[in-house]
């Protein structure tokens, strides 16, 4: 691909990287952003579903300061593109018809889970998780989960990832409209979005 005859290659030479295959899904290998104006760290990463932290990491950057044309480096998401779309569908699923906020919020649930030692590690061992018999998420069990993400739920996840999950470390939401749950209404409140509130 890169056109090397000899095994050994300079610093500060160029090379061209493919895509790989990891667990039957392309990856595709980390890539470069041209900074437009009016771009910051936030708005990139969130178009591209990474932290902010690990894109000031992979560009060696303290600061936020970003220059108009120049070519910024960004590093590969830990989470997969298949685990991204079936966040998206369980978001679209879970959040229709609520304020792009809460979109965002139900993503940060999901993430939050898989760093919370209290569940599963894995975004698809979250959303799939089963306890006493009943699923976490009601559109796993009734096969929502299976129709298509729109362009906001999809938007809503990379922004999540761009958050990595943080705010006010909300584990679980619920529409006290419909919940039967009495425990639930014991979790702390952290937020209320439209119909939606969000506990920890």
């Amino acid at each position: 691909m890169n056109k090397l005859k000899k095994l050994m290659i300079a610093t500060g030479l160029i090379l061209s990287l493919s895509a790989f295959t990891l667990n039957g899904t392309t990856e595709a290998a980390t890539t470069t952003h041209k900074v437009q104006s009016g771009d910051t760290y936030w708005k990139i990463a969130s178009k591209y579903g990474v932290t902010v932290n690990s894109l000031l990491k992979a560009n060696n950057k303290s600061s936020s300061l970003l220059y108009a044309g120049t070519n910024i480096v960004i590093p590969n998401s830990s989470i997969t593109a298949a685990e991204k779309d079936l966040m998206a569908r369980l978001v679209r699923a879970e959040a229709v018809g609520e304020p792009y906020a809460g979109k965002v919020a139900v993503a940060t649930v999901i993430l939050n889970r898989v760093s919370s030692p209290d569940f599963p590690n894995t975004v698809k061992g979250v959303i799939y998780e089963k306890s006493s018999g009943y699923y976490a998420f009601t559109p796993v069990k009734n096969g929502t989960i299976n129709r298509a993400a729109d362009a906001a739920s999809k938007k809503a996840v990379n922004e999540a990832l761009a958050f990595r999950g943080q705010g006010n470390g909300s584990v679980f939401f619920y529409n006290p409209k419909t919940a039967v749950s009495k425990w639930i209404y014991s979790r702390p409140v952290t937020v209320t979005i439209g119909n939606h509130r969000f506990a920890r």
